[in-house]
């Protein structure tokens, strides 16, 4: 493919930026031209993930490695002033995208503002991999040292060979700048300082418990990153990864008053003793064909209703609801593995805006809901985990399922992830029991745009559940990280040398 250059955005003695127009089709690329052999290009075109930018061919000589990449409307975010809301939906994507490259043994190197772009459709890019490596195990130190002063740590100067921990350092330094005076929380000062110490192993040791810390009670419950983009087909998702939406004018110093505030969504309440949050439809709010809601879950010693606009929420995250369930005039999700031990909860849920036409409702306070069953017995887990193929429509489906369905009551819940044949997280996603039977193929659909077929390439999955009786029976136990015997046998997709 042939390209006309548009103008130059950066020259360096290393490296050159252009901006490009393809010949022919007349589509914006940007081109990098970089000294040396830079194959971790190479490695991210075969690894793609929404907050990173598409590679859409790669050169690499002797002398120099040619990229050709997705060209992304959008400003850094360092040039962007983010609410408390923004900078944890930051957060949430920034710990995203690390844990996958993390799995996939790639470390960065490089992250600080200048380096993540906020972009028009409302999340982040994380981009410049030119100081990107993977780590070798009989290397001491770095050969060549990369980075940027003040958000790259001591190690990255040749005190020893780099690994996840430098970009959890570079992680700290990069959300201390972004964080602001107004959201200098001494929770979140706490966290970063934790990632910026100069002794990597007093650092957090993996992206994931970062993301525990600022979320902390979240618990496995999250749906994958990937699901932002592709909705559970036919199912619903709940996911942790809010994008930067302009919230309503009472929720956020940004709030845009030129959009409508989306109604409140009502009768939010607790279904009976299941553990599960409910409330009425708002056939508005979300994007595309899906609906969205915020939700924010409060503890409380005594019956005592949470004040919204009081931030005492433990633990928050967003329900998509997608397929036939956008429908249904009243939404909900299993709490279950949110409550932490006994006492009164209350819910808090508001419907999301989509940025465009509308903006977040306020929130709604649910009844209450007293939790007494912390020392309950867990359910068993589920066995006998294997994939089921089916054909409809001259299409293949792919569905995770167990043999044990019968051990669980129709309004449990199961969570079930995938990960790849390098032990990289791919998505997850979370049916009802009575949804699965109303499907009849006895296990959860697992859309197939997310198991990419090649050469080598396997899939295998787990599964949680989530109790509907959580005074008499607690969610099943999911070791962290799970033993050999919770993985269901691999999706083989290409020839196998040690599957």
């Amino acid at each position: 493919m042939k390209y006309s250059e548009i103008k130059c955005l950066k020259q360096g003695e290393k490296s050159t930026v252009q901006l490009v127009r393809e010949q022919n089709g007349g589509q914006i690329f940007i081109r990098k031209i970089l000294k040396g052999q830079h194959p971790i290009y190479q490695t991210l075109q075969n690894a793609p993930h929404p907050c990173l930018p598409k590679l859409y061919d790669i050169t690499v000589s002797e002398e120099s490695t040619t990229v050709i990449e997705e060209y992304i409307k959008g400003q850094t975010c360092g040039a962007v002033e983010l609410s408390e809301k923004q900078f944890l939906n930051l957060v949430r994507e920034l710990c995203s995208v690390l844990e996958f490259l993390h799995g996939k043994g790639i470390i960065h190197r490089d992250i600080k503002p200048s380096n993540i772009l906020l972009t028009e459709d409302g999340h982040i890019r994380l981009i410049d991999f030119d100081a990107a490596r993977i780590p070798k195990e009989t290397v001491e130190q770095d050969t060549i040292l990369l980075g940027t002063r003040g958000f790259a740590p001591p190690e990255q100067y040749g005190f020893s060979q780099t690994d996840e921990r430098a970009d959890i350092y570079a992680l700290g330094a990069t959300l201390n700048l972004l964080l602001g005076e107004k959201k200098r929380k001494p929770r979140y000062i706490k966290i970063i300082r934790k990632c910026m110490n100069l002794d990597p192993e007093k650092r957090y040791q993996t992206v994931k418990q970062i993301r525990q810390a600022f979320f902390h009670t979240e618990r496995n419950i999250l749906c994958g990153f990937a699901a932002l983009i592709l909705i559970a087909l036919a199912g619903s998702c709940a996911v942790a990864l809010p994008p930067f939406l302009k919230g309503n004018p009472a929720d956020s110093e940004n709030g845009d008053a030129s959009l409508t505030v989306l109604p409140v969504p009502e009768f939010p309440h607790w279904d009976g003793e299941t553990g599960t949050a409910a409330w009425g439809n708002v056939p508005e709010s979300g994007i595309a064909d899906e609906v969205q809601f915020y939700l924010r879950l409060y503890r409380r010693d005594t019956e005592t209703p949470p004040n919204p606009d009081d931030g005492d929420w433990y633990y928050e995250y967003k329900v998509r609801m997608g397929g036939s369930n956008r429908e249904d005039e009243i939404q909900a999700w299993n709490l279950t593995p949110a409550l932490d031990k006994n006492g009164y909860y209350y819910f808090t849920v508001a419907s999301v805006g989509d940025g465009i036409h509308y903006t977040d409702s306020p929130y709604a306070v649910s009844d209450v809901f007293e939790y007494t069953g912390d020392a309950a017995p867990s359910l068993p887990p589920p066995t006998g985990l294997a994939w089921a193929l089916y054909e409809e429509d001259n299409t293949r489906l792919y569905y995770a399922a167990w043999d044990n369905l019968d051990d669980y009551d129709g309004n449990d819940w199961f969570n079930v992830t995938v990960y790849d044949e390098t032990g990289a997280y791919v998505m997850n996603n979370t049916w009802s029991k009575s949804n699965i039977l109303k499907r009849d193929r006895n296990g959860i659909r697992i859309p197939a745009e997310f198991l990419i077929a090649g050469p080598d390439k396997a899939y295998r999955f787990t599964v949680q559940v989530y109790s509907s009786r959580p005074n008499e029976y607690r969610s099943s136990p999911m070791p962290d990280p799970p033993p050999e015997e919770y993985y269901s046998p691999w999706l083989l997709f290409g020839p196998q040398s040690d599957k």
